[in-house]
């Protein structure tokens, strides 16, 4: 499959769905049918606009939407969205609450590389924008960067962190989702040996693969189900001609997106279905709950082929971070050395993709952190998404990790939570 026709046949696959959706839509509203209304007719032309809205999305990035919030004074606040760092695969964006000001708490969240933009984190930004400065990685898609580029794998993914975390000095926290944990852990582990000056007070890690092993689910089995020649044979492409990164081995964002949603096919289908009829019904809207979950859920990035593979290969095949064994630009990193960042892991009981225990297993690799510095919350009932979005995230781990980042202010000496009893949810390890 590595070839540059299979990528545009997919794409062609794709923008015919979307020209199909459109096509009946536009039929089905031919104004001389609405002379003889027609069930049919109306069933058709829901089902082209909820077909056209979707394949349409795949390919667009969305917007952040964050245009104003509400401060403590009342009054609403534009929020400017500015790169700090620019960088061929990533930037380094700040949420800027002009005409407010800079508030205490200074937050790096790290964005997961995974088959969505960075966008997939604007809830989690926005409940986060009232109490902290935010800082976020947003992430290029593979397939606007042109091969001169060179190469980008999970090394230079956590360079790129290191980099990023320099750049916001000291006196900063650092939150990563999913994907990324375990490589924000291992910059975190080498900046605290080559650069200590630049590490962070606290550390945050949701619902990441740090031991894949830890916690089987369909994730680890397909990781450990075929070999790597067999996995760049069927997930590799190479970008077709109508992008920038023409010619660059990529692993397609709408080959990830059929894995999201074949692991849970039935629901998807059955959210489709009803969202044909509540179009009929003239129920939807622009902005409903299905369209506002799937414009995000459905808009897909690509990524390089070499950070795909290295990540399934050195992380959940080889478990270099598990084992402690993980190296970057010839530097043995040592997550021991981590001694005087707050570790904190969050975990979701209903996990499919990062189970509990695989997270919490970063706390016994941080042997030079004492007990008093480590934390970790299971949250019943959450999936994944729940526990960085939606009402899990909001009432309950939202204000325990804002906790954490208050009680751990001095990264090594550890402050005690103001005149409040801790959380029986929030246990020390």
């Amino acid at each position: 499959m590595r070839f540059l026709p299979t990528y545009d046949l997919m794409e062609s696959i794709r923008n015919t769905n979307q020209w199909l959706g459109a096509t009946a839509h536009s039929m089905a509203n031919y104004p001389a049918f609405s002379l003889v209304p027609n069930p049919m007719l109306q069933w058709m032309a829901a089902w082209g606009e909820v077909t056209e809205r979707s394949f349409e999305r795949m390919v667009a990035k969305p917007d952040w939407g964050i245009r104003s919030m509400t401060c403590n004074d009342g009054k609403d606040h534009l929020v400017d969205i500015k790169k700090v760092v620019e960088r061929p695969f990533g930037d380094l964006i700040h949420f800027d609450v002009m005409g407010r000001e800079e508030q205490e708490r200074k937050i790096l969240l790290v964005a997961p590389m995974s088959g969505h933009y960075a966008t997939l984190l604007r809830s989690t930004v926005v409940s986060l924008l009232p109490d902290a400065e935010v800082y976020i990685t947003d992430w290029h898609n593979a397939r606007d960067i042109p091969v001169s580029e060179g190469k980008f794998d999970i090394e230079d993914y956590t360079l790129y962190l290191v980099d990023f975390m320099k750049e916001l000095g000291t006196d900063y926290n650092v939150i990563a989702v999913c994907q990324p944990a375990p490589l924000a852990l291992a910059a975190t582990a080498y900046l605290a040996d080559v650069a200590p000056e630049a590490k962070p007070n606290t550390l945050t890690l949701i619902g990441g693969p740090i031991d894949p092993g830890a916690a089987p689910t369909e994730v680890t089995d397909f990781g450990h189900s075929v070999t790597m020649g067999q996995l760049e044979e069927m997930m590799i492409q190479r970008v077709g001609l109508k992008y920038k990164g023409i010619g660059r081995a990529v692993y397609p964002g709408l080959l990830q997106l059929s894995s999201f949603i074949s692991m849970n096919a039935d629901k998807h289908s059955k959210a489709f279905s009803d969202q044909i009829f509540r179009v009929m019904r003239e129920e939807a809207s622009d902005h409903d709950h299905h369209n506002r979950f799937y414009d995000e859920y459905l808009a897909v990035m690509d990524m390089t082929a070499e950070f795909y593979l290295s990540t399934v290969e050195r992380i959940f095949q080889n478990h270099e971070i598990a084992k402690n064994e993980f190296v970057v630009a010839g530097h043995k990193v040592d997550i021991g050395k981590i001694s005087k960042v707050a570790v904190k892991t969050v975990e979701g009981e209903n996990d499919d993709i990062s189970a509990p225990g695989q997270c919490v297993a970063a706390l016994d690799l941080c042997t030079g952190l004492p007990d008093e510095m480590k934390a970790s919350h299971l949250e019943p009932g959450a999936g994944h998404y729940g526990i960085f979005a939606g009402s899990s995230w909001r009432n309950n781990i939202r204000p325990l990790v804002l906790e954490f980042i208050d009680a751990n202010k001095g990264g090594a000496k550890t402050a005690k939570p103001k005149a409040k009893a801790k959380s029986p949810a929030l246990k020390a390890v």
